[in-house]
């Protein structure tokens, strides 16, 4: 079949790709009279059940798209693949790992080192972990496959969401070929791909292929006038094939792929402004506002309300940065966040760096009725990227009183050589230009001389890790001419992360650092770090399936896999935890950081937080099909899958969390019927399904820092694919999509946006030791009773009744009582959470309780996160054919998203609305196909939807980062091949 009567040969759905992608590149036109066997709908050949067959055959629900669809369908990346994909979705985060992909409401819920993706991700069926490859571009691939539901036994590790199987093009030994293909478009976008395949005698070929890409940003920064979250990437891979014979085939291919670029891991910041501080953003909507400044620990440490209570050595507070109270205005006061999603007002700009090694086996030997096929790899990649935390700019410290009373006293010597020492450090010039931090690893920031340097703070955070992975499986199928065939199958994984750290910098905190350090040091680290110093995972697993042909259309499936996971884990988190000495190299490596303990669940301080943990499950899968008739199926299938648990990062006391996270499981019960109809110009592909989840891991923010629960789900859908070819010339697809999820069982845990649970007698506490919350309750529910005890504890703090070694100078802290919280129905104030707890345990009569974390609530009935109810798609195209062999192809997909909730909490400020996405194209073919040229756009009405939600920590304001579509794009395209 030639190109042009399979421009839009496979719907979004990828039920029809013409012939796979190697034979269309060297295709010739049919013959005269060839129109009617070209009518129909072919179909694409996939390794779904690790071995080739038919889409239309296998009895799972499975998509696969060949390179010829991607280009057709404008299928770029994994963002523009998941538009047409039912029960699907895909959306950045907000860390390094940059994206979570949804299948059937499952999707990367777990965050943390030491979580394993639902979806797992192959390349040429070796697993790859850890892998920037949905930053990169699709490129000569031969196809991608995207099987929904968990694979209990053939990809049984983890695949509880589903799997996404990359193949790449090998190379073709039957003669010479190149194509190329060079764009351009708006945001002064240059997209260049191309291939060379080149046989080397009878038996080896080699293949060159490769990308490049490089735009202006879709934001618009004010600050520089310039825009940011621009690319510049590419990926080079090179395969080699061996054929020595037929029944022997030994593919290499390895791959070279980097980005040096502004890319953003946030993209906008959303907040309705709490005039009170005590959240910092309120609970009740999203709104093109700024956080409030003095809700963020970088204010909170500086403030004077916390120097009074804190310093026992020189009295500090004359030197604080501001009041909690906002006589003076908070840190953002007078900064304006631009009201619009693709518009920010940054002065620290974004940098993202990453590059990924890899090499991959894969071997297949026929044995008479056996074949033998082994798959293995080494993967090595770096990410580094840094972004503006808050997505604004404080104010300036020029005429602030508390850091121009600090340059001057300090300056002069009257606190002494190590204040002057530090005052040099922060304000070399004064407070007109501030230097700070950088974040980097020795922990002594810019007291170790590593420092930047600017009128404002830049407040922004890193996010860095450095992987590598070796993978080996073996799969040994039969193909016997009986009733009965089986596949058994071994694999090995082991995967090492190391140094993967989570930075937070502000001038704010390296003040407070060089202030409480005694003026003879600084406390260290002067930034937020979570350092995960070491993981590594040692994975494997022993499975077999069995295959019985009841009847010549009855056949039955049955397999099982044992799967096994070690997890071994270093880390720790610091933040301004013990004195160094002025002038160290490595405060980690100084006796004064002894104080520091990684893990206080064990005795005596640790260095580090090390864990181990291991789990073991056994999962399968039971298919029946029937084979109506030739092109009519039937399937019915139960498939068990798995999910190996994890290690939470270890917290200080009085957060009740779990070391660890337990394993999820999932039953899986799907029907299903593949049918093609009126002589191979309709095809219809139905499927429904029923999921019970066990142990679902979630993940949610206590104390900075990510920690992981599980919950149990259920979850249930249909999905309907339809593609209709009435004649040589039009060809349409659709596809519609239903889901439910829901949490099935009671299940307690505290909103972070809102720790009073949305009960009016709990008193919401900013502590100004750690700038976390608290909830204080009334034991009769009397809401007069909490404010009561708050505002008493409050007043004795002013009096200095609670003067403690730890708060020595308590008397004149300034503390005020309650306030209304605008947005809740509750009220709010600055505190101590601890003395508040320890007065409440010391007067029971006060008839109060204080939650450390807050006041949980039942997440029993909310949906899951990032889950659509509905979805759909539609495609249309219609080839116009001239005399002279050229061909005319205008091309309009149609697809929506339905609602969803971006938080496990379903709250109305976590809705994200339903959004659809229009895409158009024309392609010009000339003869033979061997050129074309494309216009095209994407997101025609330029829709800036929302995708993703994350909400911060209470300790940074609780704002909430929003991730969006691309904006709309278009451009014209050139290529050829031959």
């Amino acid at each position: 079949m030639t190109r042009k009567f399979d421009l839009l040969g496979a719907t979004a759905l990828a039920l029809l790709a013409a012939v796979p992608a190697a034979a269309q590149d060297t295709a010739a036109s049919p013959p005269a009279g060839a129109a009617a066997a070209d009518q129909g709908i072919a179909d694409i050949i996939v390794t779904a059940q690790r071995q080739s067959e038919a889409l239309q055959n296998v009895p799972i629900a499975v998509s696969a798209f060949s390179s010829d669809n991607l280009r057709q369908q404008q299928i770029n990346s994994t963002s523009d693949l998941q538009l047409s994909l039912p029960n699907i979705t895909y959306t950045k985060s907000n860390f390094t790992s940059s994206s979570s992909f949804n299948i059937r409401g499952i999707g990367d819920l777990c965050v943390g080192v030491t979580c394993d993706a639902a979806t797992a991700v192959h390349v040429n069926d070796v697993p790859v972990l850890g892998s920037p490859i949905f930053q990169n571009e699709f490129f000569d691939v031969e196809r991608i496959e995207v099987l929904r539901g968990p694979q209990g036994t053939l990809f049984g590790r983890n695949a509880t969401g589903g799997v996404i199987n990359f193949i790449t093009a090998k190379p073709d030994l039957t003669g010479i070929h190149a194509s190329g293909e060079a764009e351009y478009g708006n945001y002064q976008s240059v997209r260049v791909k191309g291939m060379f395949n080149l046989p080397v005698g009878e038996t080896f070929g080699l293949r060159l292929a490769g990308y490049y890409l490089n735009r202006d940003g879709f934001t618009k920064n004010l600050f520089t006038n310039n825009r940011i979250d621009g690319r510049d990437q590419f990926d080079i891979r090179a395969s080699l094939r061996w054929e020595p014979s037929a029944d022997t085939t030994f593919d290499i291919v390895a791959h070279y792929f980097r980005e040096n670029d502004d890319r953003s891991r946030i993209q906008k910041q959303l907040c309705h402004r709490d005039p009170t501080g005590v959240l910092g953003c309120l609970p009740d909507r999203l709104g093109f506002e700024q956080v409030n400044g003095d809700a963020t620990l970088a204010s909170i440490l500086t403030s004077s309300e916390f120097l009074r209570l804190r310093t026992s050595t020189a009295p500090l507070a004359p030197f604080a940065l501001g009041s909690i109270y906002q006589g003076d205005g908070d840190s953002y006061t007078g900064y304006v966040n631009p009201p619009n999603l693709r518009t920010v007002n940054i002065d620290s700009l974004p940098r993202f760096r990453t590059n990924e090694k890899q090499v991959l086996l894969n071997f297949n030997q026929v044995l008479g009725s056996l074949n033998l096929k082994l798959d293995g790899g080494y993967t090595q990649g770096r990410t580094d990227s840094t972004v503006d935390y808050n997505i604004g700019i404080e104010r300036s410290y020029a005429t602030n009183p508390g850091l121009n009373a600090f340059n001057a006293v300090a300056g002069s010597g009257a606190l002494g050589p190590g204040y002057q020492a530090v005052r040099n450090a922060l304000i070399p010039n004064g407070p007109s230009s501030l230097c700070q931090s950088t974040a980097e690893e020795t922990g002594t920031g810019v007291f170790g001389g590593h420092f930047v340097c600017a009128p404002t703070s830049l407040d922004f955070d890193r996010s860095n890790a450095h992987g590598h992975q070796w993978f080996g499986e073996g799969i040994l199928t039969s193909k016997f001419d009986g009733p009965l065939n089986f596949l058994i199958g071994a694999g090995y994984l082991d995967y090492t992360v190391k140094d993967n750290s989570y930075y937070v910098n502000s001038f704010g905190l390296d003040y407070a650092a060089g202030l409480l350090g005694g003026g003879s040091a600084y406390v260290a680290t002067p930034f937020y770090r979570n350092n995960s110093v070491l993981y590594h995972l040692k994975s494997y697993g022993i499975f077999g399936e069995a295959y019985w042909d009841i009847s010549d259309r009855l056949k039955l499936t049955g397999g099982l896999r044992y799967n096994h996971d070690d997890k071994h884990y270093e880390a720790r988190t610091t933040l301004l935890n013990c004195p160094v000495p002025l002038g160290s190299t490595n405060a980690y490596a100084e006796p004064t950081f002894a104080c520091f303990d990684a893990d206080p669940a064990k005795t005596g301080n640790q260095p580090l937080a090390v864990n181990n943990v291991k789990f073991g499950r056994m999962t399968g899968r039971v298919v029946l099909d029937f084979q109506i008739t030739d092109q009519n199926l039937l399937y019915a299938s139960y498939s068990r899958g798995y999910k190996s648990g994890g290690i939470n990062p270890p917290l200080p006391p009085g957060f009740n969390v779990p070391l660890s996270f337990g394993p999820e499981t999932v039953n899986a019960f799907e029907i299903g019927s593949k049918n093609t109809f009126l002589d191979g110009t309709v095809r219809l592909n139905l499927t429904a399904f029923y999921y019970q989840y066990k142990q679902l891991q979630l993940s949610r923010i206590v104390a900075r820092t990510s920690v992981n629960d599980n919950v149990d789900a259920h979850i249930y859908g249909v999905e309907a694919e339809a593609i209709i070819r009435p004649s040589r010339s039009v060809l349409a697809n659709f596809g519609a999509s239903f889901l439910r999820t829901k949490v099935s069982s009671d299940k307690l845990l505290v909103n972070p946006q809102d720790v009073s649970g949305g009960r009016a007698d709990a008193v919401i506490i900013k502590d100004i030791t750690n700038a976390s919350n608290c909830a204080v309750v009334s034991n009769s529910g009397i809401a007069a009773a909490s404010n009561g005890f708050v505002n008493a504890i409050n007043a004795g703090l002013n009096a200095g009744a609670f003067a403690s070694p730890a708060f020595p100078n308590a008397p004149g802290g300034g503390l005020q009582g309650t306030t209304p919280i605008p947005g809740t129905n509750t009220t709010g104030a600055f505190s101590v959470c601890s003395v508040l707890a320890a007065a409440a345990a010391a007067t029971p009569a006060a008839g109060v309780t204080v939650l450390e974390a807050g006041v949980p609530v039942n997440i029993r009935g909310n949906n899951l996160p990032q889950s659509p109810h509905y979805k759909f798609s539609a495609g249309l195209q219609y080839t116009a054919d001239f005399s002279n062999g050229w061909t005319l192809v205008p091309r309009i997909d149609f697809n929506y998203t339905g609602g969803y909730y971006g938080s496990i909490f379903g709250n109305p400020i976590n809705r994200i609305q339903g959004y659809e996405v229009v895409n158009a194209q024309v392609q010009l073919n000339g003869p033979d196909d061997r050129y074309f040229v494309r216009l095209f756009v994407q997101n025609l009405t330029k829709n800036n939807a929302i995708t993703g939600l994350y909400v911060t920590d209470q300790s940074s304001g609780l704002f909430t980062n929003a991730f969006t579509l691309e904006p709309r794009r278009y451009g014209i395209a050139a290529g050829f091949r031959f």
